[in-house]
């Protein structure tokens, strides 16, 4: 029974050396029980001890407890005057099973007792084992629904906090072939699929706990028949997809002149022990339609994960429910680009921002799923991109070059990384930067020195259009610095060509009272054979005029003085 399945797994709460009690008057010496221990299987408390019954005859055994908050020792329900070496005190009523408890064993005959023996404090939580678990099983023609009852009765109060912790690993096999065998994690009321029809299936199961870690004993060996092959078989390869705005439920089914419906229902209530059929629900749009898909709008389901299934019917007769499908919503929906706008600001920067995707219904899809961005930044002439990743709406890249084209795009992510969701980038946005500081400075350098050379050309043009105009237009004044050796009018008058007449004012004295001015004209004939003279007519001619110049002069000299 119960007690063979301890073996070894039993934790032994051994107590220290036993104590002898001295000999009564006229009795005999009585030894303290030995090595007592306790095993703890579910709610079954079972206390065991060693004793040596070979010098004493008709010797009983009696167990007391104490618990936190009581001062005295109390006799153990379950445990007064045995005569075997073991007991059971499942009966103790405890309120609490992190509690520490104490426990003492005696010998007993007549009126001598021996000394306690103290088993080591335990705390029954820690020390219990998850027990052997009932199955019952029900047969389909390529399934079995099969169900376990939780570990420990139904009032259990040692796993009254872990129900729906429980993890159940089933082994299954066929029984014409236990080397074939198969091994799935299920729950309380779960289906095993993909059998074979009229074929015998052996199968146990046993319970497991994550958190602390703890792992039950396998169940009894449970077989089971499945049934002939049914009329109208079941849909296979349940599908859901996310599409646009709705989700597009598809199966797989080869006959012809079916109808279809299709169920959902809440993923949790797998975690709770006993049966939750009337907890499936019709699916919108899902119900006697003839194709082998439908069409589900996204508010047909809550947010969370859900189980379908499909059921295929033709007339009156209906298939077995398809395999359930696990369907996590926010796995299939759909995350739409963002918007993306980019201006220049400051001298060499661009601020980039970035609006939250929306849905049709203009409900804000980070509302539902955090959010973040992947933003791609690049220089439009260049192939080089920077990838960065914000959480944030605005990101600001700086230190760019003056009026150069600089170009984004984006995409959003799903910020818990597990469900590795991501939209499309979005379209591609590009902008010029400013030109900046250093452009300006450059700016103004350039124009002065565009006017700074304006000023040279037209200087070396201007000195330029005078050379010219000395060498093929020679002005009819000659230089100063001949001017200069040529002051006097008549040799004047003879280097210069001039276009008019030139006129000479002779006087002639004939006595010292009347002095006749005569004016003599020149024509320019004159000039021009003076002109053609050569250059020693020339010194003739000018000292001949000196000459006379001077008679002239010393003549009017001695009429002055007369």
């Amino acid at each position: 029974t119960m007690l063979a399945l301890l073996g070894a797994t039993t934790l032994m709460l051994v107590a220290g050396a036993p104590w002898v009690l001295p000999a009564a008057s006229g009795g005999t010496n009585l030894k303290s029980p030995e090595n007592g221990r306790v095993c703890i299987i579910d709610d079954n408390f079972i206390l065991q001890w060693n004793s040596s019954r070979e010098s004493v005859r008709n010797v009983t055994f009696s167990a007391e407890y104490k618990i936190p908050g009581m001062e005295n020792w109390k006799k153990l329900p379950g445990c007064q005057h045995i005569t075997s070496t073991e007991c059971n005190f499942s009966s103790v009523k405890l309120k609490n099973v992190y509690e520490k408890i104490e426990l003492r064993i005696r010998a007993e005959k007549g009126n001598n007792t021996s000394q306690w023996h103290e088993v080591k404090p335990f705390i029954p939580f820690q020390e219990a084992q998850i027990g052997p678990l009932d199955v019952h099983l029900e047969a389909e023609d390529k399934a079995i629904i099969i169900n376990i009852s939780p570990p420990g009765t139904k009032d259990s109060i040692m796993w009254a906090m872990d129900h729906s912790s429980f993890i159940y690993s089933l082994v299954i096999w066929k029984n014409s072939s236990s080397l074939e065998e198969r091994t799935e994690t299920v729950y309380s009321r779960d289906k095993i699929y993909k059998l074979s029809p009229e074929t015998t299936y052996c199968l146990k199961v046993k319970a497991e706990l994550r958190s602390p870690r703890r792992v039950g004993f396998y169940s009894p060996v449970y077989c089971i028949n499945t049934t002939e092959k049914h009329k109208v078989p079941s849909p296979e390869n349940i599908q859901i997809d996310a599409e646009n705005q709705v989700y597009v439920l598809k199966w797989d089914y080869a006959h012809e002149n079916t109808t279809f419906r299709a169920q959902w229902s809440h993923e949790f209530l797998k975690r709770i022990p006993g049966s939750h059929s009337d907890k499936w629900k019709q699916i919108p749009n899902c119900e006697d339609v003839e194709t082998t898909h439908c069409v589900i709008p996204q508010n047909a389901f809550p947010e969370g994960i859900h189980r379908i299934r499909v059921q295929a019917s033709v007339g009156n007769n209906t298939s077995f429910w398809s395999e359930e499908k696990i369907f996590n919503t926010e796995m299939k929906t759909i995350i739409f680009p963002p918007v993306i706008s980019m201006k220049s600001v400051n001298d060499d920067s661009l601020h980039v921002s970035i609006g939250a995707p929306k849905e049709s219904e203009n409900k804000s899809v980070n509302q539902l799923y955090p959010l973040i961005y992947e933003v791609i930044f690049w220089e439009n002439t260049s192939n080089a991109e920077r990838k960065v990743v914000e959480k944030r709406t605005d990101v600001t890249f700086p230190n760019l070059k003056p009026l150069t084209v600089y170009c984004v795009k984006a995409k959003a992510l799903t910020e818990n990384g597990k469900w590795n969701k991501s939209s499309v980038f979005s379209a591609t946005v590009c902008e010029k930067t400013k030109p900046g500081n250093t452009s300006k400075t450059w700016l103004i350098a350039g124009i002065c020195t565009a006017l700074f050379s304006i000023i040279v050309i037209i200087y070396v043009v201007k000195v330029l259009l005078r050379c010219i105009n000395y060498v093929f237009f020679p002005s009819s004044k000659p230089p100063s610095t001949v001017d200069e050796y040529f002051s006097e009018q008549p040799v004047r008058n003879l280097l210069l060509s001039t276009s008019e007449e030139q006129t000479e004012r002779c006087s002639i004295i004939e006595n010292a009272n009347t002095i006749t001015v005569i004016e003599e004209t020149n024509p320019i004939e004159d000039h021009k054979k003076y002109n053609s003279q050569t250059s020693q007519d020339s010194g003739n001619y000018s000292n001949e005029d000196e000459n006379s110049g001077s008679k002239i002069s010393e003549e009017l000299l001695e009429q002055e003085t007369v």
